[in-house]
């Protein structure tokens, strides 16, 4: 069992294993639940129960909140919970000229947060500036535990950056160089696939077993849920849409994307395609969001490359629900506000080119702060620490 200190509160968790395991993970993800919804939850006895929770109760694991009274005028039932503030973690996302940092409880709750420029994206000084702002963390905050680093590419292992192109690396074992250099566990993650797991276990999808993430931005991001489990891929690659073709008149758009085709998501749907359809449409340059901002205030040449964008979301949500049919689709990133002004663009799209036995989707805007991504990040550190990953 782990070490607990004269205060009482674990400073380290040890490894969990099978049906403990499967309770604090249970409690940490749903919350507070009384012993009797707990044990059918998991299908276990109540005798069970009793007998897998007294440790965790006894190591401070778990612990008892107040009691909550039912309908009946029996005793009231007492919920188990996790002290979510034992344990804290870091979670960082990079993009090819910034790091964002926070610290989170234990359900994802953000303590504090930081963001730092990267005026040098080589390796050693990527290293050295996160060494130094997890140590900034760790010295004001001596229950931290772990680290993970999300960036927009293909990982492996959650170990091995196989390609991250905003910040032109091939093959770099962050994870370790960054293990050697903060003393903390440190992984690393794509950062779709990262949010993805903060939605899954403390979000929108807590409760779902099956959802989508649909990410707009720099990038195009898919993360799926499916049988209450992050879909990785073979190659932790699952979720890599941005070149998905799309049809009709948005796949006329003469813009190219980085790789020189046309009509991908990429080519309409990316902050770059929207400022130069945009810059074209207007007839000066903007922004992606100086664009929004125009359609907002009813200038009809923004409005209508809002439009075509929303267009092409909803086919990419079409196309995700025709294969998958999620419970929901979750709208996020840096440029969400594209399916809340085209809402009514999008909303055509996906019923026209949905499956006709596939039901009309619930879509989730969600309102996006840059440090979701490093959120999402220190969710898979929970994780890691969770599971003794």
């Amino acid at each position: 069992m782990p070490d607990i200190p004269e205060a009482g509160r674990p400073r380290a968790w040890d490894p969990l294993v099978g049906s403990a395991q499967s309770v604090v993970l249970e409690v940490l993800r749903a919350g507070p639940r009384p012993r009797t919804e707990l044990a059918a939850r998991l299908g276990l006895s109540g005798p069970s129960l009793s007998r897998i929770t007294k440790p965790l109760l006894g190591s401070g694991i778990l612990v008892e909140r107040q009691g909550v009274q039912g309908t009946g005028t029996g005793r009231p039932s007492i919920p188990l919970d996790i002290d979510a503030d034992a344990h804290h973690f870091v979670g960082v996302k990079l993009t090819g000229d910034g790091l964002f940092a926070v610290s989170t409880d234990r359900r994802g709750r953000v303590l504090t947060e930081r963001e730092d420029p990267l005026p040098d994206p080589t390796v050693p000084a990527v290293v050295a500036r996160v060494a130094a702002v997890v140590a900034g963390l760790v010295e004001d905050d001596d229950r931290i535990r772990g680290c993970c680093v999300a960036v927009g590419g293909a990982t492996e292992g959650r170990s091995v950056i196989r390609r991250a192109p905003f910040l032109g690396w091939q093959d770099v074992p962050l994870a370790a160089l960054l293990t050697d250099a903060t003393g903390l566990p440190v992984s690393v993650e794509n950062d779709v696939r990262a949010l993805t797991h903060a939605e899954h276990w403390f979000g929108e999808g807590r409760d779902r077993r099956s959802f989508a993430l649909l990410t707009i931005g720099a990038g195009i991001g898919l993360g799926l849920v499916v049988g209450d489990s992050v879909v990785d891929g073979a190659h932790s690659t699952a979720g890599s849409i941005g070149h998905q073709r799309l049809g009709g008149s948005v796949g006329a758009s003469d813009v190219e994307c980085e790789f020189g085709h046309r009509g991908c998501a990429r080519a309409v749907l990316s902050a770059r395609a929207i400022a130069l359809t945009g810059s074209r449409a207007l007839g000066r340059t903007v922004t992606a969001a100086a664009l929004l901002d125009a359609a907002r205030d009813g200038d009809p040449a923004a409005r209508d490359v809002v439009d075509t964008a929303a267009e092409a979301l909803g086919l990419l949500v079409a196309d995700v629900v025709n294969v998958v049919d999620p419970e929901v689709v979750l709208l996020s990133g840096e440029l969400v506000a594209v399916a809340e002004v085209g809402r009514a663009a999008l909303d055509r799209s996906v019923d026209a080119a949905r499956h006709w036995s596939t039901p009309t989707p619930t879509l989730v805007a969600q309102p996006f702060r840059f440090n979701e991504w490093a959120r999402g990040a220190a969710a898979v550190a929970i994780q890691m620490h969770a599971l003794g990953a």
